[in-house]
């Protein structure tokens, strides 16, 4: 497996170097190899992009946190406080709309999903490479949620949680495989939209004339990286939501 992404890499870098402009506005980028303890580190643009991301969220959250404390309560909210007092409204309202009374158990979990894939989804807009349109990222957040699933369903069933795929008998194997199946659907799904709208931009602007790659992109922009991007990150919420409910329910 190694070998395979060192083969990998060592390809990319060889389209790369050739000066192919067309492939290297989609390409997964190596920016450094590190050793550590004996083991060979590969920093990408995608681990760069997501710990952007990751940073940029942390920072805002530090900064509404120390303005609500700091704010008093009669006065009105105002700017960053009054944006992300509508985005918590807003993320509320949707999982409890979903999840009913079980939405406070879910509801920090999901809020932060949506939130992160989103703006991972969007960043193309920004210029970088969204790192969603990496199957090495899509793959975690949907482990994440298979796990969250069933340790929901077991904490809520008990042993009835496995003794439920085997009803009826006949029919074990295929509901064991439907819900190994969940983990793979959803990074799946999210990777393949994120990385086709990726690859697309990318030939755009490898095949467009230097003229045109202002004007004629930033309507591809508007759906395949802020319309789709918001798409995508509703569905794998809403999808999150009914997989929980699913195993939670009375």
């Amino acid at each position: 497996m190694i070998n395979g992404i060192e083969q990998s890499l060592h390809y990319n870098s060889m389209i790369a170097a050739s000066g192919s402009d067309v492939t290297d506005g989609f390409m997964i980028k190596l920016l450094a190899k590190l050793n550590i303890g004996g083991a060979t580190v590969y920093i990408t643009s995608t681990h760069v992009c997501t710990a952007m991301i990751s940073l940029a969220i942390i920072i805002f959250a530090l900064i509404v946190n120390r303005k609500i404390k700091k704010a008093n309560v009669e006065d009105t909210p105002s700017g960053i406080v009054n944006i992300s007092e509508l985005i918590v409204e807003t993320l509320d309202n949707f999982v409890e709309g979903i999840m009913g009374k079980e939405a406070k158990r879910f509801v920090n979990y999901v809020s932060t999903l949506f939130i992160f894939v989103l703006l991972c989804n969007i960043s193309g807009v920004l210029g970088l490479r969204a790192p969603t349109a990496d199957y090495g990222m899509t793959l975690p957040l949907g482990l994440i949620t298979f796990g969250m699933v069933h340790y929901c369903g077991i904490k809520k069933n008990k042993l009835k949680h496995f003794t439920d795929m085997c009803k009826p008998l006949p029919l074990t194997p295929i509901n064991i495989v439907g819900e190994v199946a969940v983990p793979i659907s959803l990074s799946f799904r999210l990777f393949g939209n994120v990385v086709s709208g990726t690859v697309l931009m990318g030939l755009v602007y490898g095949l467009l004339p230097t003229i045109l790659t202002v004007a004629i992109p930033s309507f591809l922009h508007a759906y395949l990286d802020i319309f789709s991007g918001c798409l995508q990150a509703f569905v794998i919420s809403m999808l999150t939501m009914v997989y929980v409910n699913d195993k939670i329910a009375d």
